[in-house]
């Protein structure tokens, strides 16, 4: 390598610099860390940095991207799989490669949206609050067995697969939906099917698709509609798949019966911050959060030690790649 390039790293918490500086030791590239979002007021922070690293809550619009080419930045470097905060089509315009995390620890995901399954039925995380303050009665905390319902999985990539994998051993019909078919899908005894049979068979219906312009806000009012009374909604993949005031009024009408959410659609203004001595702006959130029936973490699937080496290692593998002007498979803006 002619020089060590320097990566200025966005939205970056404590857990983001130990995993990178660790990652790091195998390439010596100078590591710049800041907490702030990027954005295109931002932006300007990256100056003298060759590399910017972002993650999945950071807006890259044209206006953004733009002003990252000014600085002098060349490589866009997310540390994510999603990239659909960024528009691909100025990146390439301005000579800006981009270059993403597609898979790391699939596992990660699918056990925490099983744990999400299991604590929003058995209700345990409402049983610990309660014991914990003496109170031993089992009103409200009434659950179903898993074994012998039917899972409805939208999207059957790796994680929809390994998602499919630890549902397997706990006796659940499995359906899929996906415009593509993973023949490892089906080698676990999952059947594929159109999205309207999936609702209206359902009785767990789990996200684990890419968000896209063609299907932002696939479950709202009208798809709600065709599912079962009583469904479980679970959504580890991203926000805007779904309408929030839409499923708001399907937990109050209970056509919806419970609903887990690790990510949010506006989930960049709330998630990764400490927010405990401030009022919610958020008035959808704030309602959500007063069901019983709703549980929500702050897009933590992906957080285990396991991913985030990962995650942590492709980025820099990726950064290395275009620094030396090889071929990096991880690279978005070749596709355009």
């Amino acid at each position: 390598m002619d020089f060590t390039p320097r990566i200025y790293f966005y939205s970056a918490q404590k857990y983001d610099k130990a995993f990178f500086e660790q990652a790091n030791a195998a390439y010596g590239f100078d590591l710049a860390f800041t907490e702030s979002p990027l954005n295109a007021d931002t932006a300007r922070l990256a100056e003298g940095a060759e590399v910017i690293c972002a993650f999945v809550n950071d807006t890259l619009d044209a206006d953004c991207l733009r002003a990252l080419a000014a600085a002098g930045v060349r490589t866009v470097a997310l540390r994510c799989a999603g990239f659909n905060h960024v528009d691909l089509p100025e990146a390439k315009r301005l000579g800006l490669a981009v270059v993403s995390v597609p898979a790391y620890s699939p596992e990660a995901v699918a056990e925490h949206t099983l744990a999400l399954i299991l604590t929003l039925n058995r209700n345990t995380h409402r049983a610990y609050v309660r014991v914990r303050e003496g109170d031993f009665n089992l009103k409200g905390l009434l659950g179903f067995n898993l074994n012998g319902r039917t899972v409805g999985l939208i999207g059957t990539g790796r994680i929809g697969v390994a998602t499919a994998r630890v549902l397997s051993g706990l006796g659940v019909e499995l359906l899929g939906y996906d415009v593509h078919e993973n023949p490892d899908f089906k080698a676990l005894g999952g059947q594929y099917v159109g999205l309207d049979d999936l609702y209206a068979r359902s009785d767990i219906i789990s996200l684990h698709c890419p968000l896209t312009e063609s299907n932002h806000y696939m479950i709202n009012a009208e798809s709600i509609a065709r599912m079962r009374d009583g469904v479980m909604l679970v959504n580890t993949s991203r926000g805007g798949l779904i309408d929030t005031e839409a499923v708001i009024a399907a937990l109050k009408s209970k056509k919806v019966g419970h609903l887990a959410l690790d990510v949010y659609e506006q989930e960049s203004d709330v998630f990764f911050r400490d927010l405990s001595d401030e009022i919610l702006a958020d008035d959808n959130l704030s309602r959500l959060l007063t069901f019983p029936n709703v549980l929500i973490t702050g897009h933590q699937g992906f957080f285990t030690h396991e991913a985030m080496t990962q995650i942590a290692e492709i980025t820099l593998r990726n950064v290395a790649a275009v620094s030396q002007s090889e071929t990096c498979n991880n690279e978005l803006t070749r596709r355009l």
